[in-house]
């Protein structure tokens, strides 16, 4: 894959050194594909840390089970503590344990509903939202004016779980694009939640296209529900030529379906930057030095044109 440069907050803690010992994992889930990326992030830059040991575990999409897990690590005596929240609203108990116990503590991937108020010791390592479903609504924009469809366009957008701050504010971004000025020729039919899953993505629009709607665009929250979205409409006999798709993570999957033709838009979320980041953020409070609240991994805007560039 074409070298991706981290932030410049990020790299400049790759040379930390490891004096942590243990670091505790909590992911929201393992079945998941952007997810799986980014804990093998975490595990294969762990891996190059002399000392350092990784305790993973799977959330299971799990509230109560995520706060066992978090209370586990420190009650084992673990030296940090990263959370991937199964629910960003969720996350101020989780906070308060850690910050009770004196253990660091860094969220990754999703922004904590109490992200103001951290406590010291705690950070937040991602990619700001706002980019992400802003640059790909904004081409999708482009690309139905590209097709003629200036004087109207109509659209379906697929959203995430609704307890996540990142599903939140990448519709928020959709919305926010179609009412510009340029960019107000859009209507949106209809938005409804997929969970980012797959499957659930091909059954809701398999129930849009059976209505009979007319339709131009599908934007989804992440790729696995744009892909969903396809298997649908291939399904359904509709070209991809006439459909304008996109979604969100430049996963392995959604550029290979990006050079068959049939996604259009999608933004490359450093996953496995952002795990490599969590790891070296947590070490750093570890080790007592002074880390950034939040540190940011820049999106970046992934079309035909620059797919080859993402591609191993």
């Amino acid at each position: 894959m074409k070298k991706i440069l981290l932030a410049t907050g990020l790299a400049a803690l790759m040379g930390t050194s490891a004096m942590a010992q243990q670091i505790g994992v909590s992911v929201a889930r393992f079945d998941d594909n952007g997810l799986t990326i980014m804990r093998n992030g975490m595990t294969d830059h762990a891996a190059t840390i002399d000392g350092l040991q990784l305790q993973v575990e799977d959330a299971q999409d799990d509230v109560a089970r995520q706060l066992d897990q978090i209370n586990n690590f420190i009650a084992s005596g673990v030296d940090a503590i990263i959370v991937n929240a199964v629910d960003t609203n969720a996350t101020e108990a989780m906070s308060n344990a850690a910050a009770a116990a004196g253990v660091p503590l860094v969220y990754v991937n999703r922004q904590p509903i109490n992200m103001e108020t951290l406590p010291e010791g705690q950070a937040f390592v991602a990619s700001n939202e706002i980019e992400s479903g802003t640059l790909a609504a904004f081409r999708m924009c482009q690309d139905l004016r590209a097709m003629g469809l200036s004087g109207g366009a109509r659209a379906y957008m697929l959203m995430g779980q609704l307890s996540n701050q990142a599903a939140v504010q990448r519709s928020k971004d959709f919305h926010d694009v179609i009412g510009m000025d340029m960019c107000n020729f859009i209507t949106l039919i209809d938005e409804q939640t997929a969970n980012w899953s797959r499957d659930e993505a091909q059954d809701l629009m398999t129930n849009w296209i059976s209505s009979g709607e007319e339709f131009h665009a599908v934007f989804g929250n992440n790729d696995e529900m744009a892909i969903g979205a396809i298997q649908a409409m291939k399904s359904a006999g509709i070209s991809m030529d006439d459909v304008v798709v996109g979604g969100v993570d430049a996963t392995p999957d959604a550029l290979v379906a990006m050079q068959a033709g049939d996604m259009d838009v999608t933004v490359f979320q450093d996953l496995a930057g952002q795990g490599a980041g969590s790891i070296d953020t947590a070490i750093a409070l570890a080790n007592g030095e002074d880390v950034d609240k939040t540190v940011f991994i820049p999106f970046l805007l992934v079309t035909p044109e620059n797919v080859e560039d993402f591609i191993q």
